[in-house]
């Protein structure tokens, strides 16, 4: 049986990459998508590596990215993200990408999604993108260069070789992006019961996406393990998936330990830590006045190389909030408007982050008005990915068949 083929566009967004697909190319049922994204990936693959698709055999490199016209006022495009497992047969809509949020805009203006109208006096797009999966804003803005996202700059990326031009990112009202709380308990900390251990302390909190944090030290871990140290430490990263299932129940994401287990990416989990004199990934130094706080976050049960950019966001975020676990290990800057760095194995992620306290003064709430960061993204190749048709229900290859000509 012959191969189905789509448009599409393979792009690299902050420290990701993901095949770039339009919603015109695919069915309006989102149900049938999933096999898609399958087949585009390689999934499932036992063996880990995804050679069989454009997936590279971990988290960050299982992605897929969906971009169509606007369904929200004041949004220029819609954008759904998609993690596919890689030995598994699934697909997850729960949570967004914030690196892959980086390509979106580029990938809208190369594509003639939006025009370069945008563009202010000074050269620059504004791109005001509606995340299906959380239903927040993100306004991305980047550089031209004859009408095109400009690739060339001097921004440079950690874990990301060389430089090039920065995308600056705002998600506007993180808060509450997967729970409809910033603090999805009401509490800037819990305690949470996982893996048979009682009281482990932790503070859930749900920006950009949402997380659950714990420190490294109330783990017996010094949260400067690198990712092969942690790959190695079975019976930790067995505690942290308890943990994080824990949180799941907690946080209202799931009802049950089997469904949640059944939504890998959120609450992602990770371990946070002071900033201490360090090395990253590239054998650099890194001095422990160099950063505010370090963490060792997991990306669907695999340790993460950098950081997820949403997973730093939401990091940003409670530590401004008083009394959680992050608030208590990160040093305070002197003034509130300063970002906050993050130390993670391939260096340090910069995120500013508006946090406010609201009420009168014996019940307040906490709110999260913006996060933002910088990142860079580049096309890699743009064509048509292909799918075998034998792995897709009838009905499925009967809906793209008027794609293929």
């Amino acid at each position: 049986m012959k191969q189905l083929k789509l448009r599409a566009v393979f792009m690299r967004g902050g420290t990701s990459k993901a095949v770039m697909l339009r919603a015109a190319d695919l069915p309006a049922e989102r149900e049938l998508w999933a096999p898609i994204f399958l087949g585009v990936i390689g999934s499932p693959d036992p063996n880990g590596r995804q050679l069989d698709g454009m997936g590279g055999g971990i988290s960050s490199l299982s992605k897929i990215c969906v971009i169509g016209p606007p369904t929200r006022a004041g949004a220029d495009v819609d954008y759904t993200f998609a993690q596919v497992s890689i030995k598994d047969a699934s697909v997850d809509y729960s949570g967004n990408c914030g690196n892959m949020s980086s390509a979106v805009g580029p990938f809208a203006v190369d594509d003639g999604l939006v025009t370069a109208a945008v563009a202010d006096a000074a050269g620059e797009a504004t791109v005001r993108i509606h995340n299906n999966n959380t239903h927040k804003m993100i306004i991305a803005r980047f550089p031209l260069d004859d009408g095109r996202a400009a690739v060339d700059g001097d921004f440079r990326l950690p874990g990301v070789a060389g430089t090039g031009a920065s995308v600056r990112l705002d998600f506007l009202e993180p808060g509450g992006a997967g729970t409809g709380k910033l603090l999805p308990t009401g509490n800037p900390v819990d305690t949470l019961e996982a893996d048979g251990a009682r009281g482990i302390e932790v503070s859930m909190v749900d920006a950009a996406n949402p997380c659950v944090f714990v420190a490294a030290d109330a783990l017996g871990a010094s949260g400067l393990e690198m990712p092969d140290e942690l790959e190695a430490n079975g019976a930790l990263l067995q505690r942290l998936e308890a943990i994080r299932i824990a949180a799941s129940l907690r946080m209202g994401i799931a009802k049950t330990a089997e469904a949640a287990a059944r939504i890998p990416s959120i609450p992602k989990i990770a371990m946070v830590a002071p900033a201490r004199t360090a090395r990253t990934l590239a054998g650099e130094r890194l001095a422990a006045e160099e950063a505010d706080v370090t963490v060792r976050m997991i990306s669907i049960g695999q340790p993460h190389r950098a950081v997820p950019l949403t997973g730093a966001m939401c990091l940003a975020v409670a530590s401004r909030i008083e009394g959680t676990v992050v608030s208590r290990i990160a040093r305070q800057s002197a003034s509130p408007g300063d970002p906050v760095r993050i130390a993670q194995p391939s260096g340090v992620t910069v995120v500013g982050a508006t946090v406010r306290r609201g009420g009168d003064g014996r019940r307040y709430r906490w709110f999260a008005e913006s996060a933002t960061v910088y990142r860079t993204a580049r096309r890699l190749m743009e064509g048509w990915v292909f799918v075998r048709a034998s792995a897709l229900p009838e009905k499925l290859r009967s809906a793209l068949a008027g794609s293929q000509k």
